[in-house]
């Protein structure tokens, strides 16, 4: 059974910074892209960020330059650094996976999806 399991999520400062892990399993990691999609009552969902199992990326313009999305093949995790955070930044994070080892800037096109975690950023 695959399984995502999100944490790191927070309150933080305007202008602060967090790091969401997912710790992944269930299956290959190494040869999954994966991705992170934010979900607001306004905006609905948004992909951020996606990287292919070769560790080529992805980045949406609203986060371009201040998040940055990385994996950890040994450890079967995913991690998503975020920078120089803004109040627009709020939203519930979730890590999603497909078994492709390319990524797509759809987050329909991932059927694995962990339960969020919830970044509140402070103005």
């Amino acid at each position: 059974e695959v399984q995502l399991v999100e944490s790191g999520g927070g309150l933080v400062q305007s202008g602060g910074s967090l790091r969401l892990s997912c710790a992944a399993s269930g299956f290959t990691f190494r040869v999954n892209s994966m991705s992170w999609v934010r979900q607001t009552p306004a905006k609905g969902l948004e992909l951020v960020a996606a990287m292919t199992s070769g560790g080529i990326t992805t980045y949406a313009d609203s986060v371009k330059g201040r998040f940055t999305i990385s994996r950890d093949n040994a450890k079967n995790t995913g991690y998503l650094q975020m920078n120089s955070l803004k109040s627009e930044d709020t939203a519930v994070y979730y890590c999603a996976t497909r078994d492709d080892p390319d990524c797509s800037d759809s987050e329909e096109d991932y059927p694995y999806w962990g339960q969020g975690t919830r970044v509140t950023v402070a103005s």
